[in-house]
């Protein structure tokens, strides 16, 4: 326990120095909105060794002191850099969870040589991941994935269209989820499988597009992309074990960086509470704002308390889903209502387009739809509860 403390505070006080630097790093590339914020947000991560933490330590990642297995990720330790990171800097998060999440299907189930072959490049920053499981057709349903692979000779052909793709923009290499089998909808649990796809392959093209807290992210297209076979993950027809395996690895860290945004907007409100005097005495006085401090100080905890619950429990090999969904409900919700508050006790300046509440609101915002919207994390959690036999367990 000594070693994951000193652990933990060790990747929270590096994670603290990247975000205290990123302001002016992204000064010298024109800014947090230039185009080339997300690589010097991905060389402040690199260079404080940050990266290493979103690949396996079997396959060049760092280690966690045993907090997982080599061969796979913490979530612990995710979750301790994407609460601190979301602080500081939500671009920083998510270029961080990015290099994990896009990668994370090829070091769990691709073949060894090609994984020592890439993942080196996730770590020092240099090569850049991206996740194209979302269609147009296709979001909660992941059955309903009609992009398909088809055999060609050795190797495979690639046709169709992903969406809300992160990273679509830059992104280097994309893990994909395609048909290999069936027809769309048909709830084949063997009908998909999942590739690695080089960006820079022939007849796959990306249309960048914005979205409420801007973030490179967009569109990409398959036309007759030709795979070779080695470039296949597991299996075949092992696409959405493997898909489903990589969203609950990183679905609590959705939550950490929830509480992150929410600690940073309490924050927020409790130094203009202070300050700001209206009616000759200091806001924090009204008896009505402190109520609100008071509520969102308790749920707050409550959120993270249930995301090291959950955290340690994924690590732990356990079955872990009744968990992961009450994190990711709780928390992502909650913050939203936390920075829904701070806006509100800002007032004016809380809606100003830059001001740091204003930006917490629309960064927070998304947390409750990707990796599993709050409709499908309740829709897991009343079949969990409804699975159980007996009473209810005592806390």
């Amino acid at each position: 326990m000594h070693g994951t403390a000193e652990l933990r505070g060790d990747l929270l006080g590096r994670a603290r120095a990247v975000a205290a630097s990123a302001a002016r790093a992204f000064d010298a590339v024109g800014g947090h909105g230039a185009a080339g914020a997300p690589a010097a947000a991905l060389g402040l991560l690199a260079d404080a060794g940050l990266l290493g933490y979103a690949v396996p330590e079997s396959l060049g990642g760092a280690s966690t002191l045993g907090l997982a297995p080599r061969q796979d990720v913490s979530v612990r330790a995710l979750s301790w850099l994407r609460d601190e990171l979301a602080y500081g800097d939500g671009l920083l998060d998510l270029m961080l969870v990015m290099q994990g999440l896009g990668s994370y299907p090829l070091a769990r189930g691709g073949e060894r040589e090609l994984a020592r072959e890439v993942l080196p490049g996730v770590v020092r920053g240099t090569s850049i991941a991206g996740y194209c499981l979302t269609e147009p057709g296709a979001g909660s349903s992941l059955d309903e994935v009609a992009t398909r692979a088809t055999r060609a000779g050795d190797g495979w052909r690639l046709d169709g269209h992903k969406t809300f793709i992160s990273n679509a923009p830059i992104a280097h290499f994309f893990t994909v989820l395609a048909r290999t089998a069936g027809e769309p909808g048909d709830r084949r649990a063997d009908a998909l499988t999942m590739f690695y796809v080089p960006r820079d392959t022939k007849g796959l093209s990306v249309e960048p597009f914005e979205v409420i807290a801007p973030h490179p992210i967009g569109e990409v297209r398959f036309d007759g992309v030709e795979l070779e076979d080695r470039w296949r993950l597991g299996p075949e027809g092992s696409g959405l074990e493997l898909a489903l395996a990589t969203l609950s690895r990183f679905r609590t860290t959705v939550a950490a960086a929830a509480n992150g945004f929410a600690r940073r907007a309490l924050d927020e409100s409790r130094a203009h509470l202070t300050r700001r005097r209206q009616f000759g005495r200091a806001l924090a006085d009204n008896q009505g704002l402190r109520f609100d401090l008071a509520e969102m100080d308790t749920r707050l905890r409550a959120a993270q308390l249930l995301v090291a619950e959950a955290a340690a429990a994924v690590d732990s090999g356990a079955d872990a889903g009744h968990q992961v969904a009450r994190a990711k409900l709780f928390a992502t919700e909650v913050a939203g209502w936390i920075c829904d508050r701070a806006v509100q006790h800002h007032g004016g300046l809380g809606v100003r387009r830059g001001h740091i509440v204003e930006s917490l609101y629309r960064e927070v915002r998304s947390l409750r739809i990707y990796e599993g919207a709050s409709e499908i994390q309740k829709l897991i959690l009343g079949k969990l509860v409804l699975a159980q036999s007996g009473p209810t367990p005592a806390g």
